[in-house]
């Protein structure tokens, strides 16, 4: 192998590693026909259609480049021989030099279709496999497609074998017939559920806006850490070190400007130990979800929350604040990087806390390390960026508040703020194993509890040992004093079963409760074949639900979306519900576990009732992440392309609209 190819080879292989906690893509999609062209001799027609910004490569390229697409037939039938080399043409064909292999290399976009003439002797099945590869700006793992024909001898009977699977959906849609074939096409396979019949809803689109919101709140965490004790103070004697030791202006603000990089470098470099682990598609799903991490986590952010309120610090061993202060005080840019590393250091007492929440966060959302990182280095970037911007602009540190009581007041709230998440965590434990500790009632009392003791702690009727005595009260203090009661009396009011669309997706749902409550809608749990049933029987189509308990965008899909007059017009009257949790830990009969087959869970032991779903919504759906829904027929057709978190109303009444009127097509009316 060349050391470009090898090159090549290490970014694939790290794109893998970064894939793997992402929604499971397929952006190679292939179908496949035999058309007959004369007696006994045929057109094996295979037919990839490729997703926007993607590509797959010709068959015939040379050792050392990308893999090649290969079409490969069982050789054991003698009764089937073929005729000449694959034809392959397509969509945009590039033939071109890659400067990264060194060689012309031959791919295809939009769409590849490879054409091998067969002659039959005599009746007999042709067995085969396809192996390609998709890329875009990096490439996924080699994938497979399996394949068999049923070849007759005779022109006429395998004409009336073609069209059979072809006429199932031409018949239905005969407003769409290209369309038609298409979907048809590729269900030969078998797969359950099929491609989507419709695709009426692909205008739709259903962003996934946790990174964002990752980046979000490490930015936020930075510039929170920024006003605790252990950084606050450094920042004026910090920059006014740089830009009074040097007799140039622009030299001091040039090493100010380095410091504050080195501080967002450190903290990249951090996240980068998690991009080595080899997390699963499901792997993810099991951190966020399991009872014995998240009461881990639990227990961490109390341990945090103490910290705090001032009982004990969190600190690194002296030792190494030691050797990266000794480090700092080599010139150059290189002391001046080890002077951020030694802020790193002493100031964990104060951001370790912040930072291990956003670990946590971030590591049991869907693509984690991904979310890690970005949320990591936003967090550096806020703790950098005054000392950059005051560099810069030195007369604004005028405006800078002076040191005070008022940093550890900060601290105490945080205690707080690190209390009330600590409660959602146990909440997951409690939701995913049943235990009934921490009914939606419960829950919001010991919020309200919480809520209640930092208000009376802003309005100083309750000091800590670090405390000062609060002589007056500073506007910021009010206004944190009001928000604080605001909570406590907002977490009081959904005690009773009140709706709370600001807290939505974080109490317990609704149904989790101490007094048993008629809801609206309300999904057929955990039972498939149950809702099957119901749905032929009523002849209506089904809505999977895919959901989890510690799910908290299925939470807000349920306490804002479905409660919409017109979507919840739809669901009680028009579909079956059936909500399936990936994370439900309950154990499935010893005979009914068994160990999976699916490519993307191969191997994994299907254990529990979230296990099964979970195998279920990525073997069928090409997915791992929830909410996640899916319209079915009752004769199990996918009606149109699934859709995940969708939190505009009207767009999710497309999304249903779509299915229903598909289903109306294939003759329900």
């Amino acid at each position: 192998m060349t050391r470009k190819a090898f090159a090549f080879f290490i970014s694939f292989l790290f794109f893998c590693g970064q894939f793997a906690s992402c929604n499971i893509v397929t952006p190679v999609k292939w179908t496949w026909k035999a058309e007959p062209t004369a007696k006994g001799e045929y057109k094996l027609i295979f037919t990839a259609t490729i997703d926007k910004g993607w590509h797959t490569f010709s068959q015939y390229i040379g050792d050392g480049g990308p893999v090649p697409t290969k079409i490969s037939f069982d050789d054991k039938n003698k009764e089937i021989q073929l005729l000449g080399k694959t034809t392959e043409t397509g969509g945009k064909i590039h033939d071109e030099h890659d400067p990264n292999f060194n060689m012309q290399i031959k791919y295809f976009e939009e769409s590849m279709t490879c054409e091998q003439k067969v002659k039959v002797l005599k009746d007999a099945k042709l067995k085969g496999t396809i192996y390609f590869m998709a890329c875009s700006n990096s490439c996924i793992p080699p994938d497979t497609k399996d394949f068999e024909f049923d070849l007759k001898a005779g022109v006429d009977e395998q004409k009336k074998a073609d069209s059979t699977i072809l006429s199932v959906i031409e018949n239905a849609i005969a407003k769409d017939s290209a369309q038609a074939q298409t979907q048809a096409s590729a269900a030969i396979p078998g797969k359950k559920f099929g491609e989507a019949i419709s695709n009426c809803n692909a205008g739709l689109q259903t962003t996934d806006k946790t990174l964002w919101a990752v980046m979000v709140l490490g930015f936020l965490g930075g510039l929170i850490a920024l006003v605790t004790p252990c950084v606050f103070p450094m920042i004026p004697l910090t920059v006014s070190f740089f830009t009074k030791r040097n007799e140039s202006k622009t030299k001091g603000k040039f090493e100010a400007f380095f410091y504050a990089f080195s501080i967002v470098f450190i903290y990249f470099l951090l996240s980068v130990p998690f991009l080595i682990f080899n997390i699963s598609p499901d792997t993810l799903n099991e951190i966020s979800t399991g009872a014995a991490l998240n009461v881990f986590f639990f227990a961490i952010f109390l341990v945090f929350a103490f910290s705090f309120f001032g009982f004990y610090e969190i600190t690194l061993p002296s030792f190494i604040a030691n050797k990266a202060d000794s480090a700092s005080n080599v010139g150059g840019l290189v002391g001046i990087f080890f002077m951020a590393v030694t802020l790193a250091i002493v100031s964990f007492s104060c951001t370790g806390p912040i930072i291990g929440s956003l670990l946590v966060g971030a590591l049991s959302s869907a693509n984690g390390k991904l979310n890690l990182v970005a949320g990591m280095t936003s967090f550096g970037l806020a703790l950098a960026l005054p000392f950059g911007l005051f560099a810069i602009f030195p007369s604004m540190m005028k405006s800078l508040p002076k040191s005070g009581g008022w940093l550890n007041t900060v601290k105490v709230v945080l205690g707080f703020v690190e209390l009330i998440f600590a409660i959602k965590f146990l909440s997951n434990a409690d939701l995913v194993a049943h235990w009934g500790i921490l009914k939606r009632e419960v829950f919001l009392g010991l919020w309200a509890l919480l809520g209640a003791g930092m208000f009376v702690y802003l309005i100083g009727k309750v000091r800590f040992s670090h405390d000062s005595p609060v002589t007056k009260f500073s506007p910021v203090r009010i206004c944190a004093a009001i928000i604080a009661l605001v909570f406590t009396v907002y977490s009081a009011y959904g005690i009773p079963g009140n709706e709370l669309h600001f807290f939505s997706g974080f109490p317990p749902p609704m149904f989790y409760s101490l007094v048993d409550r008629k809801l609206e809608i309300e999904p057929i749990k955990n039972d498939y074949e149950k809702a099957l049933a119901r749905a032929k029987a009523e002849h209506k189509p089904i809505m999977i639900d895919f959901t989890g308990y510690a799910c908290v965008n299925c939470r807000k899909m349920e306490e804002n979306v479905w409660p919409d007059i017109e979507v919840k017009k739809r669901l009680i009257e028009k579909y079956i519900i059936v909500s399936l949790y990936v994370d439900d830990k309950e154990q499935l009969p010893l005979n009914k576990q068994y160990i999976s087959t699916s490519i993307p869970l191969h191997g994994k032991k299907i254990k529990t009732i979230g296990n099964k779903f979970s195998e279920m919504q990525a073997e069928y759906f090409g997915a791992n992440t929830q909410p996640y829904y899916v319209l079915v027929s009752p004769d199990e057709r996918l009606l149109t392309n699934p859709t995940g978190y969708t939190p505009n109303a009207k767009d999710y009444v497309q999304f249903l609209d779509c299915g229903l009127n598909t289903f109306e097509q294939l003759g329900n009316k």
